[in-house]
């Protein structure tokens, strides 16, 4: 019961327009992080005071950290965009990667990354939404539904953010 109260409170706050947060200092993402951090402590603890790794809380609920929620999020609206060309101002600013010439990468989906001088420019959608694309496998970028691509991503960031280091 907590942890379905805790996803619907906080998760959906974390996760509110959180495609915009890409970019930001570490500060703020640490700040979010501690937020999605004191929730976990809540839905396993309740009200008793131990003190635990926040990472393998994490783990244990199956909650992306800030950071790959992020990315998460901004692969999924990736999906929706590219699959329905909805909605057409960002459809407009997704070009597909086109090779000069017949390479084993003309058929992989994956997106152009348009150059930028700025960090800022690096952030916007045009550019970010192709870079996060083109990182995932082939299998993940040739989904064929919005459930089979959010269960195969969460999988597959969720093996990338609690790797062994």
């Amino acid at each position: 019961m907590a942890k379905s109260i805790a996803c619907a409170l906080v998760g959906s706050r974390l996760d509110y327009a959180n495609s915009v947060l890409l970019g930001v200092s570490s500060k703020n993402v640490t700040r979010l992080q501690r937020v999605q951090n004191a929730a976990a402590r809540v839905v396993v603890w309740g009200s008793r005071r131990i003190s635990t790794n926040s990472v393998g809380l994490l783990k244990q609920l199956h909650w992306l950290p800030v950071e790959w929620r992020i990315k998460f999020k901004i692969a999924c609206i990736t999906y929706k965009t590219i699959s329905t060309t909805q909605p057409a101002y960002l459809y407009s600013s997704l070009k597909h990667y086109t090779p000069s010439h017949t390479l084993r990468s003309s058929d992989s989906k994956l997106l152009f990354v348009p150059r930028v001088r700025t960090c800022l420019g690096s952030c916007s959608f045009a550019v970010a939404a192709p870079t996060i694309w083109n990182s995932l496998p082939l299998a993940i970028r040739s989904s064929g539904s919005t459930y089979s691509l959010r269960r195969q991503l969460k999988t597959f960031f969720y093996n990338l953010a609690f790797q062994p280091s």
